[in-house]
């Protein structure tokens, strides 16, 4: 993805090796299976009722180590956290217009940098959770060794260190502040409190997939004001969508998916619906029925 020269966002919070670290306390293949399903299933709202007994479930099983001090970074990491300014900068150009456009104001979100764990509105926040929006303060929480995890556990092909993907990591999170802007997320959240775990699922699903296609929506603007993206960037973003669907993730983790558990959404839903949002820009489609959250 072609960055050169591009500027950064600013709206960022660097916690990075101030925060305190954080181990899993499982070991052997089991805890490590266990720890990139969580990761790469966490990126929806920590806030929401299955996030927070997500939450509540790894709090128990995470050693917390004392905080360390501020520390130089590798020039890799550092490459990594320019990166993902660049992609909140872009994010705010976007988004910033097409409210405007629509009669809105949009309101930027704030990107946390952290390593290991850290404090957020929503509780404590943790790598292991993989990359999180919180509505409660309104910022999207990053531990960039997610990156890293994305390419090696699940062997996410990645093409380079700056690839669509894991702009789309980043751009799926921000989806989830444009529900909480448009309201949405809080008609979701009301809504799967009223249903059963199933049914609360489903509904969770479909606010995952509508981050993926604001993700998409947001890759159309970019790419049709920058023409920053290559087909590598996009067969590496759809193979992303496709390596965190639900199914793919139960499949490997058990040997079998189990439907009614999908929180995220299958991988060819998440495909689908990434691509749907980069090939139309439209993003007042909306992966909800009319009246379905009344």
């Amino acid at each position: 993805m072609k960055l050169n020269g591009r500027r950064e966002s600013t709206n960022v919070e660097d916690r990075r090796g101030m925060s305190r670290g954080a181990k899993a306390g499982m070991g052997g293949i089991a805890g490590i299976i266990f720890a990139v399903i969580i990761t790469l299933m966490g990126g929806g709202n920590l806030g929401d009722a299955l996030g927070t007994v997500v939450q509540q479930q790894l709090q128990g099983q995470l050693q917390e180590q004392p905080a360390g001090n501020q520390r130089e970074f590798t020039e890799e990491e550092q490459a990594a956290a320019e990166f993902s300014k660049q992609i909140l900068a872009s994010l705010e150009e976007v988004w910033t217009a097409q409210f405007q456009q629509n009669g809105m104001r949009y309101e930027y979100p704030t990107m946390v940098l952290f390593t290991g764990s850290t404090s957020t509105a929503c509780g404590t926040g943790s790598s292991a959770m993989g990359p999180f929006y919180c509505s409660g303060d309104q910022k999207l929480y990053l531990d960039l060794s997610f990156f890293a995890s994305m390419s090696s556990q699940l062997g996410i092909s990645i093409s380079d260190k700056s690839s669509f993907a894991y702009a789309y990591v980043i751009a799926h999170e921000v989806g989830h502040h444009i529900e909480y802007l448009r309201g949405t997320l809080a008609k979701a959240h009301a809504k799967m409190n009223q249903l059963d775990k199933a049914s609360a699922n489903k509904i969770s699903v479909k606010l995952e997939l509508l981050a993926d296609y604001y993700a998409g929506c947001w890759a159309h603007y970019e790419q049709q004001k920058y023409g920053s993206l290559t087909e590598q960037d996009l067969a590496d973003a759809i193979d992303a969508a496709q390596k965190i669907g639900d199914d793919y993730l139960q499949k490997r983790s058990q040997g079998y998916a189990s439907p009614d558990s999908f929180t995220h959404g299958t991988s060819q839903q998440r495909m689908y619906w990434l691509k749907k949002g980069f090939e139309s820009g439209d993003w007042n489609t909306t992966t909800f029925d009319e009246g379905e959250l009344d």
